[in-house]
């Protein structure tokens, strides 16, 4: 082999390599996606009670105000449906806000007509802790973490939760880590994506949780490199953008979670 050769060898290598880091850098965590028979009920639910705002659309609920420029607010979306199925026994298990004063948070939702799953108290080495159940079946736990307030993390949970950190990050990148030191989850900003032991969960489609979201801002690279990973679309990227703005896929993650990609083909870096 000449050095010609082994030199063309070694760029492509090289460029391949760099490539392939590229691609699996960290997606920002974009949405999720909720069921309701009323969906702009529930996002005004959501608005007034859980210190959201207004986001993308009228109907979207958003952690902060929508710009329309990068880093965009994680959003909050409703499909309208009669009688879900809870997010309990489904493999997307909660979702968790971080608040000053759980008391007083879980009085105000269940005044607004949450039902209290698990009163508030303290959990040793970590925090004050509650569950309720929102008006159409999601669970919200409820926590006192200082470092963040506000939208906390969403909870999964799988047979393997292993197996899940090693798929989310390939496939979306983020950091692992534990949270308090205890339990599995990978971060994405300021977002826990916690990954918990549960056997014979359900998939997350037409439950009360219906899927998540994360937000490539290049869909056909980061298809391509999904694929490259051995990863599946369950529905494969629009060629074109649709109503809103987006170009939209899916894929299936471990357990049955539904996943959407959302690109904002509009939204300035």
């Amino acid at each position: 082999m000449t050095y010609r050769r082994i030199l063309f060898g070694a760029l492509f290598l090289a460029f391949a390599g760099s490539a392939h880091a590229q691609m699996a850098q960290t997606l920002p965590y974009d949405h999720i996606h909720l069921v309701a028979p009323d969906p702009e009920e529930a996002r005004d639910w959501y608005i007034n009670n859980l210190d959201l705002v207004v986001g993308e659309t009228p109907g979207r609920a958003a952690t902060f105000a929508w710009t329309g420029s990068r880093p965009l607010p994680i959003q909050f979306m409703w499909i309208g449906g009669e009688n879900a199925p809870s997010s309990e026994g489904s493999v997307i298990d909660n979702i968790g806000f971080s608040f000053a004063d759980v008391d007083a948070k879980v009085a105000q939702l269940e005044a607004a007509g949450a039902t209290v799953v698990n009163a508030p108290r303290d959990v040793p080495n970590m925090w004050r802790r509650a569950l309720v159940m929102d008006p159409w079946g999601v669970r919200l736990e409820l926590i006192n973490d200082p470092e963040i307030r506000g939208l906390h993390h969403f909870a999964l949970r799988v047979a393997d939760p292993e197996a899940s950190v090693a798929y989310y990050t390939t496939a979306f990148g983020g950091e692992r880590t534990k949270m308090k030191d205890r339990l599995d989850a990978v971060m994405y900003g300021n977002l826990y994506l916690l990954i918990l032991q549960g056997d014979d969960r359900a998939p997350s489609q037409g439950r009360a949780i219906d899927h998540l979201g994360w937000g490539p801002s290049d869909m056909d690279a980061t298809a391509a490199y999904l694929r490259s990973q051995n990863i599946e679309f369950t529905r494969e990227p629009a060629a074109e953008v649709n109503r809103f703005g987006h170009r939209t896929a899916y894929v299936e993650g471990p357990g049955g979670a539904r996943i959407e990609l959302v690109m904002h083909a509009k939204v300035q870096n």
